[in-house]
Parts: structure tokens; C-alpha cells; sequence
């Protein structure tokens, strides 16, 4: 009878609370249709219930009317798909001109009833924008999206860079002048040197051998073996193009390094300008900074975000500029760490819906440059003698090395998130104070589970251990 009662009282509390209909939370918004060659708006309804759509074209002029036509309706705030790179304009516009832009993912319109045409999909998207349904994607400021653009094309140089490497080691190699093996780099000062000289008509091993660095392990005469082949022209040819290409770049990546380093200048806080950048705490990693020449880059990391990224193991100067260029100092659009990490896709799966198991599928491609670069920084650390490196070794061993890169990046991501967020210094404690705390926390679960059996563990002292072995 009272199970009864219940039931009645809670039917009653739902049609109580559950809306008819869905609320209009705010009535001045306008959803826009993004197209290669014409955008649909809709805006606010008309007094009478009909629908309020334009179409405008993509040229600029028409952009500034499609902006003067919204400000006429009133409206406050837009929301548009993000769909391919045709939003960009009309977003960069509209922010400019005040409007609250909200840029969101086709996902959350995917689903939506009816046939699929433009004229309703601008109206979709500003019914679900004015009922308060719709999320807007994550971008930073004007600012950062500028300095993200400039290090974005740096990226790509560099990627085509790395080809021109390609072509000098292929065109080596066809010629069987094995520099690679005289030397561990064929870009570091040997290996350029070398490959200059060749370019340059130089053709006999001892004197190319000559040209070897004092540091290098082998002697001239092991890299003189080395620098005997056969000189084809067609080989040289390729290798002196090559090596034309590699120097362009060399040199477009250097302009790059210098616009950022101006970029960061122009948005720094005003007390940072002269501000000493602090001395890194481990001078192997300072030192090893220096001898790649981007002490600069870093100096002016710190002075921009306040925090130095440079101090979480694995995590270089450039790799903490493209974090900082991706997403910002400013990370207080995330909640918590748990969002950032779910927004870089570095979330563990749990595999299991209502109880069941479902199909694991692989992770969203959101967010692929800091979370690329954070698993490239987890792989540098796993011989690390510090806390992280201690981390990954144990995963590895227990769930595999893929696992462990994926569960260390995300490691990283909840350091950087802490400084940025909350200015939480990164501090190192080491390998052995981290094997240390992981014993302790295995003992106690070992203890757990052995009390839940009714038995109860005794240590066994260091002098019966010994006398045992």
C-alpha cells in the first residue's frame, strides 16, 4: 500500500516538474547555416510566428550586411556549425563587430528531425540556441588564435623540413656515403659540414673526414670508410636540391621563431616585461636548453603565462609553446582538470553503459597538438629517473607501453592545467621518493584485501630475510 502511495506522490512531483514545452531562455539569438558559397540565417521569429531567414553571400561585403542585419533584429547572441573552415570569417566578423559567437560541433545537430536542407538547418540551430541547448566549441582569445596561426605554419615547416632530411639521407644512401653511419645526426655540425663540402665538389673521404667535430665518438679514419662511393650526377644533383630546400626552410623557421618571440612581446602583462626569468631547478635540462638555443624561447613562455612549463619533465620550450599557443594561459573555461583532460581526449574509456560492456571505439579527434605533443613528451621520459618517469615504467610493466604513454600525457596534462589554473609550481620529487610512495600504497591495499580474508600480515624483519636468502 505505501509502495503504492510512493508511486502516485512521485507521478504527480514529475508532471510537476517536467515542462510541456521547452522553455524560450533567450529570445535575441540567430543560428546560422555555414556554406562554401552562401550562409543561412535565421533570426529572432517574427511578431506573427513565421520564421526570420536571410541568406547572404560569403564575399566580405556581404558578411558586413549579414552583421548589420543581425544588429537590426536585436540579436545578442549567434551560434553557427563548425563547418569546415568556412566559419572562420564569419566568426572572426561577428566577434569583432560584439555579437557572443558560439561555435558548435554538427554532433549536437546531427540528430535532429526532418529532412536536412539549409533553410532548417539555420532554424534548428537557433530554436536549440534560444532554449539554452547548445554548447559552444572551446577558443581562446583573439590574441592567442594569432599567436596559434603563427605557430600552426611553424609546425608545418618543420614537418617539410623533416622531409628535405628524407631526400638528403635517400640521395646518401644512392650514392652509399654513409654519413649516418660516420655520424649520429646528418643535420647537427658535422653532418652539415660534410654534406656542404660534397655539395660544394669535395670528394676525397680524408679530407671530408677532416671536418668531423672533436666531439664525435669515431675517429677520421672509421668516417673516412664511411665517405667512399659512387658520385653520380643525377644523386648530387638531388642532394645539393635538397640541401637548398633544408637551408630555405632553416631559415623561414628562424623568421617564425623571431614573429612569435614578437607576438608573445605584445601580449605580455605589464609587469613582466623586465621581469628575471628564475633559474631552471634542474640544471641538466637548463643546460641542455641553452645548447638548442631556446633559452629566448623560454624567457618569453615565462613572462607571457606567468608559469614555467619547462619545469614538468619531458615537456621542452617548444613543446610548451605549443601548448601555450593552442589553448592559452587562461584555462578558466574548464571547470576543472577533469574537463581540460577530457577536452585533450587523453580520458581513459570505461567501457560500460547501464552496466553492460559496449564496443570501445577509438578517442574523438579533438584537440590532436597538445595531445600529440604531451604523448611525445611521455615518451621522452620514460627512462627518467624522475617521479613521471617512475610513473610510465609502472604502467608499463603492469598494462603495457601504449598504455603507459597514454596514461602519462595525461599525467602532464593535470600538471600543466594546475600551474596554469592555479599557479601550482611543478616540483619534482624524484624516483625514489615516488617508488617509495607507490610501495606504501601497494602495502596498504595489500593489507586491505588480506583483513577482508580474515588474515592479517606480519612483516617479516630484515635480519630473517637475509639469513632466508
Amino acid at each position: 500500500m505505501a509502495n503504492g502511495q510512493n508511486s502516485k506522490r512521485n507521478a504527480k512531483r514529475a508532471d510537476r516538474a517536467f515542462p510541456l514545452a521547452l522553455p524560450v531562455l533567450r529570445a535575441r539569438v540567430a543560428g546560422i547555416d555555414i556554406g562554401s558559397r552562401e550562409h543561412w540565417v535565421s533570426g529572432p521569429r517574427r511578431e506573427d510566428g513565421q520564421p526570420n531567414v536571410r541568406t547572404f553571400g560569403t564575399t566580405t561585403p556581404q558578411l558586413e550586411r549579414l552583421a548589420d542585419w543581425l544588429a537590426e533584429q536585436g540579436v545578442e547572441s549567434v551560434a553557427m556549425e563548425s563547418t569546415s573552415v568556412y566559419w572562420i570569417p564569419v566568426y572572426e566578423l561577428l566577434e569583432s563587430r560584439g555579437f557572443e559567437v558560439l561555435l558548435v560541433n554538427a554532433r549536437q545537430l546531427h540528430n535532429v528531425p526532418g529532412r536536412k536542407t539549409d533553410m532548417l538547418d539555420c532554424q534548428w540551430i537557433q530554436l536549440l540556441h534560444s532554449c539554452g541547448l547548445l554548447r559552444g566549441s572551446f577558443r581562446p582569445a583573439d590574441a592567442i588564435c594569432r599567436l596559434r596561426g603563427l605557430q600552426r605554419q611553424r609546425e608545418n615547416l618543420v614537418r617539410e623540413q623533416t622531409k628535405s632530411i628524407q631526400w638528403l639521407q635517400k640521395a646518401l644512401d644512392q650514392m652509399n656515403i654513409q654519413v649516418h653511419h660516420a655520424v649520429a645526426d646528418i643535420t647537427g655540425k658535422t653532418g652539415l659540414a660534410i654534406i656542404r663540402a660534397i655539395v660544394a665538389g669535395e670528394r676525397d673521404p680524408k679530407k671530408l673526414a677532416a671536418l668531423r667535430d672533436r666531439r664525435c665518438r669515431k675517429s677520421e679514419p672509421q668516417i673516412a670508410e664511411c665517405l667512399t662511393g659512387n658520385w653520380r650526377d643525377d644523386h648530387l644533383y638531388n642532394l645539393a636540391m635538397a640541401l637548398r630546400l633544408y637551408d630555405t626552410l632553416q631559415e623561414m623557421i628562424t623568421a617564425y621563431d623571431k614573429r612569435l618571440e614578437q607576438e608573445l612581446d605584445t601580449q605580455l602583462p605589464p609587469d613582466h616585461h623586465d621581469t628575471p626569468v628564475p633559474p631552471h631547478p634542474k640544471s641538466s635540462k637548463e643546460r641542455a636548453i641553452e645548447r638548442r638555443n631556446e633559452q629566448s624561447l623560454r624567457s618569453h613562455l615565462w613572462r607571457f603565462a606567468g608559469v614555467d612549463l619547462t619545469r614538468i619533465d619531458g615537456l621542452s620550450a617548444p613543446s610548451a609553446c605549443t601548448v601555450l599557443a593552442e589553448i592559452g594561459p587562461d584555462l578558466s573555461r574548464f571547470p576543472t582538470e577533469d574537463h581540460f583532460v577530457s577536452w585533450l581526449r587523453l580520458a581513459p574509456k570505461t567501457g560500460y553503459s547501464a552496466g553492460k560492456p559496449v564496443k570501445k571505439t577509438r578517442n574523438a579527434m579533438g584537440a590532436t597538438r597538445v595531445a600529440l605533443v604531451l604523448r611525445m613528451a611521455a615518451q621522452s621520459v620514460q627512462r627518467s629517473k624522475s617521479a613521471i618517469g617512475a610513473f610510465f615504467r609502472h604502467v608499463a610493466r603492469a598494462k603495457g607501453y601504449s598504455v603507459a604513454i597514454f596514461a602519462t600525457a595525461r599525467k602532464l596534462a593535470q600538471h600543466i592545467y594546475r600551474m596554469l589554473r592555479h599557479g601550482q609550481d611543478y616540483v619534482d620529487i624524484g624516483q625514489e621518493a615516488y617508488e617509495a610512495q607507490f610501495t606504501k600504497r601497494r602495502i596498504a591495499g595489500i593489507t586491505t584485501a588480506a583483513r577482508d580474508l580474515g588474515y592479517n600480515l606480519v612483516p617479516i624483519p630484515k635480519a630473517a630475510t637475509e639469513v632466508s636468502g
